[in-house]
């Protein structure tokens, strides 16, 4: 109901921030620091206070008058008396503005209050929302320079456009030395000799559709980085741990470190070896898949083991299985009356997007409708975020009950503030819901050069919230013994030469974490050396 200029005045209904946007607009300054008012300053306050007093269901009008009140104030040190405007008339205004107000909200708590917060709050994100696109270039922003790059590696690679687009093709051609790499790559002597060192011990394979991202004249480009061994590989010291959940694998093929979840390494098959795998030591010199009475010991002690109810199938990567193996997988775990829930877990998707055929979505739908399936995958950077990719993940979405992303803290990838919020918000856009961030491994000397210290991913996901959408903010994680989150309520003490002792939250056991040292972290990154 609008509020005549004319009716009376009831202070009463003025709420603590009214009670304060008037102090502060009648607060007396001195004459000395008093600057004069412009007309044109003066014209517009009466200009809004006049559609104020007029408009019917509107509250913007009342918000540009104090708002412009209040901006005369602090400038100018001017009180709305100093230019003429009636006391009387604005507590008025302020008594329609609650009125009008479907929530009651008051003109203090707008303008006082709300107005200030959103401007700081905008504040805090102005660096992201200008550099973004500069600091941290997603596959959709570098689209031209990814389809010059295809043009030239399928030239190269002798390549169609039909092994270009399916996942046989992209494996058919992979790139596995340092010779290869420097046919589609720019790429120095050193760098190729240092290649062919690592795939004397370790590894590589690179998908073309993968290379494509690799942006030309980007030293430490974020893909370059995780596809491409370094000298460091064979360079770095340390002492190898054994292979992870070695001491936690109560069957063939299980890994087990909780009473209700458990995982199946269906395979060592990925579609690429990543630089910092976690499990570098499952990576034999030669792909493999297991039989299926193989297969059936693992199926065997989930049946055995009514405590189970999420079993995770990953490898290797599981989707470089068939889509055969797969059904029969899903099949099997949906017979089991106590597993309620079925991960995949595959970053295929990520490095050949092409693997995700009418055939899986078809099995994944299935399955998901019996009981629910998650599809959980990792990727690290905006820029393994390309039209492709996100077209995967839009028609798992489809057939799945949540897509999950675990990303992994890596130095020069994604641990500075603008590259991994981007990260999480294009996720979300994805139809991926940011769930892990996980500390880069301790466990494997050969990829130390690209840990990050604790406190620096603790500042990054912490100067998330308030920034971020909530659901956006991954958790951030140490895997020691199982996954443990990096809360300070976690870190039991700190220890000389800044090593962790870190607190399992479920069983309170206290485990060592070594860091990255702020030291090492500062040291030029890895592909300086080849400039």
């Amino acid at each position: 109901m609008e509020c005549s200029v004319t009716g009376s005045i009831d202070l009463k209904k003025l709420d603590k921030f009214d009670v304060k946007l008037f102090e502060l607009l009648y607060a007396q300054t001195e004459t000395k620091t008093k600057t004069e008012v412009s007309q044109k300053e003066i014209d517009e306050v009466k200009e809004w206070l006049e559609v104020s007093k007029t408009s019917q269901k509107l509250t913007n009008p009342m918000v540009q008058l104090f708002d412009k009140l209040k901006s005369i104030k602090e400038t100018h040190g001017a009180t709305p008396e100093d230019i003429g405007i009636d006391k009387d008339e604005l507590y008025l205004m302020a008594m329609k503005h609650k009125s009008t107000d479907e929530h009651s909200v008051s003109i203090g708590g707008r303008v006082y209050s709300a107005l200030p917060i959103a401007k700081t709050a905008n504040e805090r994100v102005a660096d992201y929302i200008k550099n973004h696109k500069k600091d941290a270039p997603s596959g959709f922003d570098l689209q031209d320079q990814i389809k010059e790059n295809r043009r030239k590696i399928q030239a190269k690679l002798n390549m169609s456009d039909e092994d270009w687009d399916s996942y046989s093709g992209q494996i058919k051609y992979a790139i596995t030395s340092g010779e290869q790499l420097a046919e589609i790559l720019d790429i120095p002597q050193k760098l190729i000799d240092d290649i062919q060192r690592v795939v004397g011990v370790f590894r590589m394979r690179i998908s073309p559709y993968y290379a494509s991202l690799i942006i030309p004249g980007q030293v430490n480009d974020p893909i370059l980085i995780q596809s491409v061994p370094t000298g460091d590989m064979i360079d770095n010291k340390g002492i190898n741990i054994e292979p992870v959940a070695s001491d936690h694998s109560p069957a063939r093929l299980i890994d087990q470190f909780y009473p209700r979840v458990l995982t199946i390494k269906a395979t060592n098959m990925c579609a690429m070896f990543c630089t910092y795998c976690l499990r570098l030591d499952h990576i034999s010199d030669k792909d493999w898949v297991s039989s299926k009475n193989t297969y059936e010991e693992a199926l065997d002690y989930i049946r055995s083991n009514e405590n189970v109810r999420d079993v995770l199938i990953t490898g290797g990567d599981a989707l470089a299985l068939s889509n055969k193996r797969l059904e029969y997988l899903f099949e099997e775990l949906d017979k089991i009356p106590h597993v309620k829930i079925k991960r995949i877990g595959s970053r295929i998707p990520v490095m050949t997007p092409q693997r995700i055929d009418d055939k899986f979505l078809e099995i994944c739908a299935k399955s998901n409708a019996i009981k629910p399936l998650r599809f959980v995958t990792q990727i690290n950077t905006v820029q393994e975020i390309t039209p492709e990719v996100h077209e995967a993940f839009y028609k798992l979405s489809k057939v799945t009950s949540a897509i999950l992303n675990q990303a992994v803290l890596l130095r020069g990838v994604n641990d500075t503030q603008n590259k991994m919020w981007k990260l999480v918000e294009l996720l979300q856009e994805s139809y991926i819901r940011p769930y892990y961030l996980f500390n880069c491994s301790f466990r494997n000397p050969e990829f130390g050069h690209l840990r990050v210290p604790i406190s620096v991913g603790r500042d990054l996901i912490e100067s998330m919230y308030g920034n971020i959408a909530g659901d956006a903010i991954p958790r951030y994680l140490a895997t020691a013994g199982g996954k443990i989150p990096l809360h300070r309520d976690n870190v039991a003490q700190i220890n000389e030469g800044g090593d962790y002792i870190l607190r399992k939250p479920w069983s309170g056991e206290e485990v060592p974490y070594p860091d990255m040292s702020m030291e090492e972290y500062k040291k030029p990154l890895s592909f300086d050396k080849y400039k």
